[in-house]
């Protein structure tokens, strides 16, 4: 199968195949003697593999790691879990981040009364030298780390 073919039957663009083979992250095609990229069925289900680890939001490093995990069957899923755990972790600082900033956002919105920009409180929030908000309050683990 070439590059193409590929593409279509992971969802995936060209261009980041191209760019996973040149990290690693993708094994280096082997070419036809016209030079042209050809996959096979482990092509396929290594990129597809790699999809949805990035489609879970894990990084290059660790969609990098599953991988290596995964290529290691007889391997104990402690890692994958460590992994995983580490990554939940880290969205939920996101989403705590983001909810400080929805909530700022929403007093911003709130205060603003229309009129002149001269007297517009977003343009005059967003002119502080300082930003006004603070992150909220850490949430607890995730259950997905609860005991059931």
């Amino acid at each position: 199968m070439l590059i193409g073919g590929l593409a279509k039957a992971t969802g995936t663009k060209v261009n980041t195949i191209r760019f996973y083979e040149d990290i690693g992250l993708m094994p280096k095609a082997e070419r036809t003697a016209a030079g042209q990229r050809t996959y096979t069925e482990r092509d396929v289900k290594r990129l597809a593999f790699i999809r949805q680890a990035r489609k879970l939001g894990f990084s290059i490093e660790e969609a990098r790691s599953l991988l290596e995990l995964k290529n290691t069957p007889n391997g104990k899923c402690d890692k994958a879990s460590d992994i995983a755990k580490r990554h939940l972790l880290s969205i939920e600082e996101r989403l705590t981040h983001l909810e400080a900033l929805r909530a700022e956002l929403e007093n911003v919105v709130v205060s603003c009364k229309g009129g002149d920009l001269s007297d517009c409180k977003i343009i005059e929030t967003l002119s502080q030298s300082r930003p006004s908000f603070v992150p909220a309050k850490k949430r607890t683990r995730s259950r997905a780390f609860s005991a059931p």
